[in-house]
């Protein structure tokens, strides 16, 4: 890397980029929020800037080739502005990182508020230490709030970082570190504060949502925390992001099913519906565990959308593994499912497996989308004819103009209306499907 050696008074633009997850995104939010108060303009990434801060991903090879990218015409763009790439390529592989001859400096997945002294710094002349600690150093939480929003539609509120599960696919133990859980009360208050501000929709996001608290040895502090969260005035909905099937307590099942607040929407990922796969694959639950989870949850709550992950082409992979997944997948019956080829991740033990041919996972993929599908219009037809509250989105469906919007189980839902109805929850009559990922709806006036 590069030393910059121009001095500037005062840095007043500064350009953002996201790569990944939630977590990424509400980092990303948080960050530019110290930039602001700090005096700087906030552009688009396309545009001239002092500062480009790649905040990247490394779930996948192309996650990190994507993030290089970026971050080099970023560069291109503005030879004398400062580039940063931090958080879990970083983390996960400072080395290669460090390597990127247009990189001004770096940082892991620690530490992110520091981010702006360290901008500083490097434009005032001076020589800095590149910021990532081994991933096993990770072990307090980094507290980060938003304070500004873009929209109040919905907000992701950070609840927990880090990861201990080691599943054979997966890097991000590496790039987030070991579990840490940010303290119940200050996730309250950010959460109150947001209500006060007029956001409908909290998303409780972290790297490993479910294991919000286990660190110190409770695994029940998710449903204490989701508890508290009963007492806070206006707030309209919570959403769980992803969570482990074995993670979800009865007091979890009781909250969702008896306080409206929390959607009956759960993302429990499958990832696979072979036990040999799933074993393979290092995931903690058998097939049998996981569909006794999904039906105790149905008989507890009404309406309830079960979305998924599933990967398809894992290493040892073959016909009857794949045919014991999509069985599996029908007989569940997702609402819907996110179907994600297998790519090897360099560094993670899945990578030092024998590789199945990619047009095989081609192939597979195809087959589970279609059947995703399938699955899709069959939740769908449930709830033609009936009436739902639907959450209108900032922005319009760019094909039909019509405003789009969620109801509280994730169906998305096309309506024609004014402008004046956005971020607002209206009553929907659903009436039909447009294809799997829609319905068309009328507004009850």
């Amino acid at each position: 890397m590069r030393k910059v050696n121009s001095v500037i008074s005062m840095i007043k633009r500064a350009a953002f980029y996201t790569l990944g997850c939630k977590v990424n995104q509400y980092e990303t939010e948080a960050v530019i929020d110290i930039f602001i108060d700090n005096g700087y303009q906030i552009v688009n990434f396309s545009e001239k800037a002092d500062v480009y801060i790649v905040n990247s991903c490394t779930v996948t090879n192309e996650a990190a080739r994507k993030t290089r990218q970026i971050a080099r015409r970023a560069k291109r763009r503005s030879e004398d502005s400062i580039v940063a790439i931090v958080g879990c390529y970083t983390q996960a592989f400072p080395d290669e990182v460090r390597d990127i001859e247009e990189i001004d400096f770096v940082m892991g997945s620690n530490n992110k508020a520091d981010i702006l002294d360290k901008a500083e710094e490097i434009l005032a002349g001076k020589s800095i230490e590149n910021d990532v600690k081994e991933y096993k150093e990770l072990k307090e939480y980094e507290e980060l709030e938003l304070k500004r929003l873009t929209n109040t539609t919905r907000a992701n509120v950070k609840i927990e970082d880090g990861c201990n599960q080691f599943c054979s696919y997966c890097i991000i133990p590496y790039a987030r570190g070991p579990v840490r859980s940010r303290k119940k009360e200050d996730v309250a208050a950010e959460i109150k504060r947001l209500a006060e501000q007029g956001v409908k929709e909290i998303i409780l996001t972290g790297t490993h949502l479910g294991a919000y608290g286990s660190e110190n040895g409770n695994n029940k502090e998710l449903t204490k925390l989701m508890a508290d969260l009963t007492e806070i005035e206006n707030l309209n909905r919570v959403r769980l992001s992803s969570i482990e099937g074995t993670e979800i307590d009865k007091g979890m099942m009781d909250l969702i099913a008896e306080e409206d607040i929390f959607c009956p929407h759960l993302h429990l990922p499958l990832q696979s519906g072979s036990n040999k796969i799933l074993e393979a694959m290092n995931r903690p639950y058998t097939l049998e565990e996981f569909k006794k989870t999904v039906a105790e949850l149905r008989n507890r709550i009404p309406d309830l959308a079960v979305t998924t992950d599933v990967i398809v082409g894992f290493p040892g992979e073959t016909e009857e593994t794949f045919a014991e997944t999509l069985e599996a997948v029908k007989e569940i019956g997702f609402s819907k499912v996110h179907v994600f080829p297998y790519s090897a991740r360099e560094g993670t033990p899945a990578a030092e497996m024998e590789q199945l041919n990619g047009n095989l996972v081609k192939e597979y993929s195809k087959k589970l989308r279609l059947v995703n599908e399938a699955l899709m219009l069959d939740y769908q037809k449930e709830f033609i004819g009936r009436e739902k509250e639907v959450l209108i989105e900032e922005v319009r469906d760019h094909t039909t103009g019509l405003l789009t919007g969620y109801t509280d189980n994730y169906l998305k839902v096309l309506v024609d209306g004014s402008d004046n109805l956005k971020n607002e929850l209206v009553k929907v009559k659903l009436k039909k499907s447009v294809d799997p990922y829609h319905l068309k709806g009328e507004i009850i006036k």
